[in-house]
């Protein structure tokens, strides 16, 4: 269990060195995070290399019994690289260079990102191959964030046109045929014509804009194993990690293929930000964290937890007392096994000055540091219990091509695929049954319950597993939007809706639409769901059923006769189909009919307050979580206000 804080020496005076390790440890740490941010430090001038700085700070950390997590530089490139070769920066939509300043402004097509990434790293690593300290290697930094996932420059364009050729054998009239581009005269004679999706009249053609979308996720899936067998040529058994920021299902790269290439996963987790009124709620929290874990269906590490309030030029939420030891309670829960703070000291120059940390720039003790202190101390007993894997019996299960769909065209301007999965992971988190959040070709056979939220993009991969799945006794949640599109991102022909789940569902979709509200028209239930009502908006699909039974139809006016949910029992499995967003009350009621259908043990607690139970037959505990800000009694146990306790079983 690594326990520490993200440490940036380079930004403090040489004399505070010894002193600061001296704190660190006396907080209770064991490794520190460093070097993520210190190219320029490293190659001062071109061919320039220089690992002396760091020298010293990994001997002076090494005599207080300090591990090393580091970082290789690349997501800051120096001003001189950036001067040398413009092309290396990357370009908004409309062809406008990004300016050198802020961070992660390289080009990830860009080959002379790739020849100096190599140098720097090669020396880096090569430089501290025989260092035993290094308990793992930090690749790049937060890779795609804050709108570094997209490019538009010169080299993206040529590499999406070869992207395409690959694709298509050389084939132009492959791509043409399956593009559809006789609508509006978009036929091309050569790759060579092929635009990248920058702004134009009304909007490009939606497969295009799909294999765009695979196009910029793979650029940096290659980057990042580029990187990870880079350090693994000259270290084999290297430790290889990354810190993936928040949002990822909302990013333009699918962080489960950049999780291939790494031995471990990292995140950094910041439930509240500069600029928001007050944290996101704990479901949310939640979900990523259980989310990150999905990425190899293994535990993690937190490399950033908030102490401080947080914000670049907005400054952020304050965390209550406790309340941000609370979040890092919380991430262990989840199958966290190691936690960094981020960061030891606020800044007191640069972008980040109101990013706080444990010590403000004062340099003075506070409930902060020992908060962090208390929370480290009491961790470490539990390190049996936080390292042992999870596992759960319900998935909900995620497809970067349907959120990619889902970006290019969105159908209602409501509709947000991560905030839905969220509705159906919250009725869970209520009742305190873990949920895995997975990727769609991780092996989902040894779940209770399988739930898959807006998978318009049909894979017939994916339909075999699916119907192998109920076959064998699952329960499988589909919604609306399922089975719409093929992999191409087009409406095939001839096929009703939810194409090739018609058999499995025992129901068609006669028609769809749009709705700009989220209670829009009322739901009234049937059978053993007589006497409920409820609300449902968004979209909507009109059901007609086959050989399924009803358990909601709509209640208003033209569309009574149509159902808005259904289930249809097979041998030995289930199959249900929510026909539309559902308000939560109607949501809770039908998940929770299906955790009593499936013997799933739900665990009710008082509002606010999360049961988690984790460990092995060496050492297990129940984890009580207040969420609140005011003091609750759950059974037997009073927990004060943001209060985590740890009970021995």
């Amino acid at each position: 269990m690594w326990l520490g804080v993200d440490y940036y020496p380079e930004q403090w005076h040489a004399d505070m060195l010894e002193q600061d390790l001296d704190t660190i440890v006396e907080l209770g740490c064991n490794v520190i995070r460093i070097a993520e941010f210190s190219w320029h430090l490293m190659e001062k001038r071109e061919g320039q290399y220089d690992f002396s700085f760091f020298d010293h700070v990994i001997e002076k950390a090494k005599e207080r019994n300090l591990k090393i997590i580091m970082g290789t530089p690349t997501a800051t490139i120096p001003a001189w690289l950036a001067a040398k070769y413009p092309d290396i920066v990357s370009e908004f939509e409309g062809g406008k260079k990004r300016t050198f300043g802020g961070r992660h402004v390289y080009c990830f097509n860009s080959p002379r990102m790739y020849e100096y990434s190599e140098k720097i790293v090669r020396k880096l690593v090569e430089h501290y191959k025989e260092e035993t300290s290094i308990v793992a290697w930090q690749i790049d930094n937060e890779i795609g964030h804050e709108g570094s996932d997209v490019c538009y420059c010169k080299n993206c364009q040529k590499k999406f046109q070869s992207y395409l050729s690959e694709k298509f054998a050389g084939n132009i009239d492959r791509l043409n045929e399956t593009y559809g581009t006789t609508f509006w005269s978009q036929e091309y004679n050569d790759f060579s014509e092929i635009p990248i999706p920058m702004e134009t009249i009304t909007t490009h053609n939606p497969a295009l804009r799909q294999d765009w979308e695979r196009f910029r996720s793979q650029s940096i899936v290659d980057f990042m194993e580029f990187q990870a067998n880079l350090v693994r040529e000259i270290i084999p058994d290297a430790v290889v990690m990354h810190d993936f920021p928040g949002g990822g299902l909302g990013k333009h790269v699918d962080y489960s293929k950049v999780a291939k290439s790494l031995n471990q996963v990292a995140y950094n987790n910041y439930p509240v930000w500069g600029g928001q009124k007050e944290p996101i709620q704990p479901h949310e929290i939640a979900f990523g964290l259980d989310y990150i874990r999905g990425l190899k269906g293994e535990n993690f590490w937190i490399t950033e937890a908030i102490m401080g309030a947080q914000g670049h030029d907005v400054t952020g939420f304050l965390p209550r007392p406790n309340q941000a030891k609370m979040w890092s309670y919380q991430s262990m829960a989840h199958g966290a096994d190691s936690l960094m703070y981020f960061r030891y000291r606020g800044a007191t120059k640069g972008a980040e000055q109101f990013c706080y940390g444990v010590i403000d720039a004062d340099n003075v003790k506070r409930r902060k540091f020992y908060e962090v202190q208390s929370f480290f101390r009491d961790i470490s007993n539990y390190k049996e219990a936080m390292e042992a894997p999870i596992k759960n019996e319900v998935a909900i299960v995620y497809d970067y091509d349907s959120l990619a769909s889902f970006r290019i065209q969105r159908q209602s301007i409501l509709l947000d695929s991560s905030v839905e999965m969220q509705k159906f992971y919250k009725s869970f988190h209520d009742q305190n049954v873990g949920v895995d959040v997975i990727p769609e070709d991780r092996d989902f056979s040894d779940y209770k319950v399988v739930i898959l939220p807006q998978m318009i993009i049909t894979k017939p991969e994916m339909e075999k597993r699916i119907h192998e799945f109920v076959k064998n006794g699952g329960t499988v949640v589909v919604t609306y939007r399922h089975a719409v599109k093929d992999v191409d991102n087009n409406i095939p022909f001839g096929e009703t809706m939810p194409v090739h789940y018609g058999d499995l569902t025992g129901l068609s979709v006669e028609e769809t639409e749009s709705l700009q509200d989220y209670e829009a028209f009322p739901v009234i239930g049937t059978g053993e769901f007589e006497g409920i009502s409820g609300k449902g908006g968004i979209f909507r699909d009109m059901i007609q059923v086959k050989d399924a039974e009803v358990l909601f139809h709509y209640g208003d006016q033209f569309y009574e006769e149509f159902a808005a949910i259904t289930r249809k029992k097979t041998e030995n499995g289930t199959t249900y189909y929510v026909g539309c967003g559902l308000e939560e009350k109607i949501t809770n009621l039908l998940m929770e009919h299906i955790m009593k259908e499936c013997e799933i043990k739900m665990t009710p607690s008082e509002e606010g307050v999360e049961i988690v139970t984790r460990g092995n037959e060496t050492q297990k505990v129940v984890m009580y979580i207040n969420h609140n800000a005011h003091e609750v009694k759950q059974g037997e146990i009073t927990l004060a206000p943001f209060e985590c306790k740890i009970v021995s079983l």
